[in-house]
């Protein structure tokens, strides 16, 4: 039996120890280097650009019809089904492919040549098989993603490579542990569709007003009722002791076409009069009938119920109005279909609404915003973070900070912002006053009241 090295030399088809021609077996293992190196570039860009791809992207390329997208879908669907084979084959091809060099580097050189064979594959490797072509997968996302996801699919495919990245598993989890844990994390988190959308309007994929739309569409889901009704003392409602021309009256004057119904306090709604109910009734008899007689059943719903299952409910079940119940009982608000339909593309007026803006921007910077006006909104409006807390509105806001009914002018400071009462109504805000945090009036102190809301402007547009 010949001795190791007469092995080696047998196999490199020398007789020396040293340097010698060059082979058809040395051609062979050279050709199977670049072979093995091509390989594991192919195999690093599909690694890269399957990881990148989401689901959503590969169904959006399989919409198109684009050549590969069907296995591309079928791979980012269950990427664990592919990550490890992957990664094996990667490794394999590296490693064998560093072997061969190191042999015809010590054939052709001897040691000295095996310690620079060790440089020019970290080089080589590196670089023609790592660098080229992930970042040539980076950018270029779909087309490294849908040319490398055929040959994958068929790698992934071939059952002895299957078996045997499962069996390394396999033995990985019995060192660290089962890797088996909660999948919550693998979809895609509201944050992350937020912040997808917020991408696309930077780098002008969709319009503002398209970004504006889909943060309401998510938010939509977590909004309740509360947020969204019109409160309690806001409601317009009728009187069952009423006549029916009476109730056209008072309807026609509040603008509405359909009004909650009490008997003798709010907190006991006992129906809905529809105005087109009141007018056949007054054409019949002359509308001296009592509107208790006139009235249909009222929905009642939980002030903690979202809105979107609310929705779907007004939608299956055919009715435009509810009326919003607190933990107690009691009548807490109003909400109606528009209610909801406004909670997802903004405020609808027509010719008829006379309601006060929201938000008006004030020439000094500030803003004069309803009380009503959701916390959060005023955030966005303003770019700033406001605290949270057990209020909904501005005006919520201002009476649990201020622990007491303001007085017109009183202010109050909080999330970097200074909130001045600008309309008081008895024991209700109105609208409020917003600004920058030490753009006080001079010789006013935080807490104190004002003169007026028009001096207080008139201070801020001196400041500006």
């Amino acid at each position: 039996m010949p001795p190791p090295a007469a092995s080696t030399q047998l196999l490199l088809g020398t007789t020396g120890g040293g340097s010698g021609g060059v082979t058809t077996v040395d051609w062979l293992l050279l050709a199977v280097v670049v072979v093995l190196v091509g390989l594991s570039a192919l195999l690093a860009l599909a690694e890269t650009s399957l990881v990148r791809t989401s689901k959503a992207r590969a169904l959006g390329l399989e919409d198109e019809g684009r050549r590969g997208a069907r296995q591309l879908v079928e791979l980012v669907e269950h990427p664990e089904r592919f990550l490890s084979g992957v990664l094996l084959m990667v490794l394999v091809c590296q490693l064998v492919a560093a072997s061969l060099i190191g042999v015809l580097a010590e054939h052709f050189f001897g040691a000295v040549g095996v310690a620079l064979a060790a440089v020019v594959e970290v080089v080589v490797i590196f670089v023609l098989a790592e660098a080229i072509p992930k970042n040539w997968a980076v950018r270029n996302p779909d087309r490294s993603a849908l040319f490398a996801a055929p040959f994958v699919r068929v790698l992934v495919g071939f059952a002895p490579l299957r078996w045997l990245s499962a069996g390394l598993l396999g033995i990985a989890d019995l060192i660290i542990g089962s890797h088996q844990g909660s999948s919550a994390g693998a979809g895609v988190t509201e944050s992350e569709l937020l912040a997808l959308a917020d991408v696309a309007m930077e780098e002008k994929v969709i319009a503002t007003e398209e970004r504006a739309l889909i943060h309401s569409i998510i938010e939509f889901g977590d909004t309740v009722v509360r947020a969204v009704m019109v409160p309690r003392p806001d409601m317009r409602t009728l009187d069952a002791d009423l006549s029916v021309a009476e109730g056209i009256e008072v309807a026609m004057e509040a603008g509405f076409s359909r009004l909650p119904v009490h008997d003798g306090n709010v907190d006991d709604v006992i129906g809905i009069a529809y105005l087109k109910d009141l007018f056949r009734a007054e054409r019949a008899d002359g509308g001296s009938q009592p509107l208790r007689d006139h009235i249909r059943p009222a929905r009642f719903v939980p002030e903690t119920k979202r809105v979107a299952h609310l929705m779907q409910e007004m939608q299956e079940q055919k009715f435009h109005q509810a009326i919003v119940v607190d933990e107690y009982g009691g009548t807490a608000g109003l909400v109606t279909l528009e209610d909801l339909i406004e909670e997802l593309v903004g405020e609808i007026v027509d010719e008829f609404d006379v309601e006060e803006p929201p938000v008006v921007t004030l020439p000094s910077g500030g803003v004069s915003v309803s009380a009503r006006l959701a916390v959060g909104e005023l955030s966005e409006v303003l770019g700033v973070d406001l605290p949270a807390g057990g209020w909904d509105t501005v005006g919520g806001l201002v009476f649990d900070v201020l622990g007491h009914v303001p007085v017109e002018g009183e202010s109050l400071e909080a999330g970097g912002l200074r909130f001045v009462a600008e309309r008081v109504q008895g024991s209700r805000i109105g609208r409020v006053l917003v600004t920058r945090a030490g753009r006080e009036s001079p010789g006013q102190d935080q807490g104190s009241p004002a003169a007026t809301p028009e001096a207080e402007l008139q201070d801020l547009e001196r400041e500006t």
